[in-house]
């Protein structure tokens, strides 16, 4: 039996619909009909962080720049030349810092830590290092290198690249220059320090972390083994093709020419002239 207009307008089959979806003009979504969830959206592709950050509760956050070098480091097995006289870091430790109270103090420090007890010698035929045995690094108290722009506000901060580039690292365990002093053939992390300014102690005459108002950290990628001469050959290439004060390696004859020319304008260095009609007289007889 036919209903009429009205009785069809609440009945069943006006009110479930007689398809989940409705037909709408091509080129256009199609909306979801009563009783139909909406489609589920595809997720994003996941993005890749420029560079490795660490942060902690209270909000401040540290991000490692350059990690695209430390990690091609890292995957060989960083090793870092250490001296009597100081030799500094390449790739040196490079951080943005984030989360800080803009006009808060704070001073920004460093220092280098082991990563375990154990002693290493690196493997020839199998380019690898091995555990030698263990070792004792209570003898020797992790220096703390504080940024010479210490204190400065969060603000400050926050706008510039942190640069670690000054720090050198000696096996002279009676250093008195402020080098960072390390053993050879182990393994050690830098760690960045992110310290509050505290009315009670000047932390640019202390050697030592305060217990109280310090957040800490490290990044695997930043690991390396101490050294006094580079064991694995492809190290050693990567150092002389990515590091900017190795040129002179790359191009021992580059700068010849200019070094002659200034040579050229001593006073103690006489210009060569012969005379050679003279000497073809001489030596036809």
């Amino acid at each position: 039996m036919a209903l009429s207009s009205r009785a069809h307008a609440f009945s069943v089959e006006a009110l479930v619909g007689r398809s989940a979806k409705r037909k709408v003009p091509e080129g256009r979504d199609e909306e979801p009909g009563p009783g139909c969830r909406p489609a589920r959206r595809a997720p994003e592709a996941e993005k890749r962080p420029k560079a490795a950050a660490e942060s902690r509760p209270g909000g401040v956050q540290v991000e490692l720049q350059g990690t695209e070098l430390w990690r091609r480091f890292h995957d060989i097995g960083t090793e870092m030349i250490i001296t009597k006289a100081g030799r500094r870091m390449f790739p040196s430790v490079r951080v943005k810092v984030k989360g800080l109270e803009p006009l808060q103090q704070y001073y920004i420090a460093i220092d280098v830590v082991p990563v375990d007890s154990k002693r290493y010698r690196y493997v020839y035929h199998s380019s690898q290092w091995m555990v030698a045995g263990n070792t004792d690094h209570s003898c020797i108290t992790p220096r703390l290198y504080i940024h010479p722009d210490s204190p400065c506000s969060g603000e400050t901060w926050m706008r510039q690249i942190i640069s670690f580039d000054r720090v050198k690292l000696t096996n002279n365990e009676m250093d008195d220059k402020g080098h960072i002093i390390l053993q050879s053939m182990h393994k050690y992390k830098p760690r960045v320090h992110v310290i509050a300014q505290d009315s009670r102690f000047d932390l640019a005459q202390i050697q030592s972390l305060p217990a109280e108002g310090v957040q800490t950290f490290s990044f695997q990628e930043t690991e390396f083994t101490t050294v006094t001469a580079y064991q694995n050959q492809q190290i050693t290439k990567l150092k002389i093709d990515r590091n900017p004060f190795a040129k002179g390696f790359r191009d021992p004859g580059r700068n010849r020419g200019v070094l002659d020319g200034l040579l050229e304008t001593y006073p103690w260095r006489p210009p060569l002239a012969l005379d050679f009609k003279a000497f073809g007289a001489d030596s036809q007889g």
